[in-house]
């Protein structure tokens, strides 16, 4: 398994703090949220909407650092700061940053499904 994508210190913490149970709670409620806040940033995007952009990118960000996910928490907290300009610009590697963000969020998935369940 890789869990590069997570932080597996900050998983046991919270696992330890919230008890492995609750923990699992929290990882499903998450992944069963952050499509529909990947969808919200796409929708604010498209719409011009910079307040709920950045409220819909500050919650990914809260809530992936939750669970040690720190390159797309990293990734989230960019497009907050930098905002709807930010994210309509493409990279060096022409991938733009919401792109970039749900190919980060589907390694985040995998690797905390693996986490609970193994």
């Amino acid at each position: 398994m890789s869990n590069s994508s997570i932080d597996l210190a900050t998983f046991k913490e919270l696992q330890d703090t919230a008890g492995a149970d609750f923990a699992t709670e929290l990882v499903d409620t998450f992944l069963e949220d952050a499509p529909s806040m990947l969808a919200q940033l796409r929708t604010a995007l498209a719409a011009g909407d910079a307040d709920t952009f950045r409220r819909a990118a500050h919650s990914l960000k809260s809530n992936s650092l939750t669970f040690g996910a720190l390159a797309l928490g990293q990734a989230a907290r960019e497009l907050e700061r930098q905002g709807l300009v930010y994210a309509r610009q493409s990279g060096a590697d022409g991938v733009m940053p919401l792109d970039a963000l749900g190919h980060e969020y589907a390694r985040v998935a995998a690797a905390l499904k693996e986490l609970c369940n193994g």
